[in-house]
């Protein structure tokens, strides 16, 4: 039960798009199309799995003080894994995702699931984490290209809508239009969920990666949230 509750979490309560507000730069510039929108979201579930699977893995070898940067670089050798083999055998899918696509490297989605969940958990879990978050992301992703696809430009996945023709809303393609379904859809979600979301509403220490300078310097973990004040 608890392992359902590990994959399922990503996809509407844990949503990293819609509820975590986390990687929005690919979700508005890879929602236009519905092909797009598939595509980032596959490439970045297979390097959520495999990095969170790596990352679990060396959790207990990994010095603390450079965690980072060794998970960023054991997520850009999987994004250049990524990119080689969509280069080799899906070069128009790689051309269309472009820039994008090496990005997946900075995406906050996975650094922060290797950080708070991979770095804790062990390599069947975190696996099973970037499955959820990945779904989760890639759903996001193409309920909101769904709707400016189809709305904005009166076709899906590149395939014409006859009737909707003459009641198209170009402005949903545009960057405007992805902030507005942005919004829509992250209200909908917290309706959904009653606002019930798992957002922290206060500071503390657990996934900073400055908590263990803190505590070397002696300042307690209630100390960010007073400063804040």
């Amino acid at each position: 039960m608890k392992k359902i509750k590990v994959f399922t979490n990503g996809l509407i309560k844990e949503n990293p798009v819609l509820v975590l507000v986390l990687g929005t730069c690919p979700t508005l510039a890879m929602s236009v199309s519905v092909i797009n929108a598939i595509a980032m979201g596959l490439a970045a579930t297979a390097v959520l799995i495999c990095s969170n699977a790596v990352i679990s893995l060396l959790r207990k070898v990994i010095p603390d003080t450079v965690r980072i940067p060794c998970y960023i670089v054991v997520i850009a050798g999987f994004v250049t894994l990524v990119q080689m083999l969509m280069e080799a055998y899906l070069p128009d899918l790689y051309d269309m995702l472009g820039v994008y696509l090496a990005l997946i490297v900075v995406n906050c989605i996975i650094l922060g699931r290797a950080e708070m969940f991979a770095n804790k958990h062990n390599v069947f879990e975190s696996a099973l984490d970037g499955l959820g978050m990945g779904f989760g992301f890639t759903l996001a992703l193409l309920l909101m290209a769904t709707v400016r696809e189809v709305l904005g430009n009166a076709s899906f996945a590149g395939m014409s809508i006859g009737f909707l023709q003459d009641y198209k809303i170009p402005i949903l393609t545009a960057p405007p239009g992805g902030f507005l379904v942005f919004g829509c859809m992250i209200a909908l979600v917290a309706y959904l969920t009653r606002g019930k979301a798992p957002i922290k509403k206060s500071f503390d220490c657990e996934g900073c990666p400055s908590a263990a300078f803190c505590r070397k310097e002696g300042k307690a973990c209630g100390t960010a949230e007073t400063e804040a004040k």
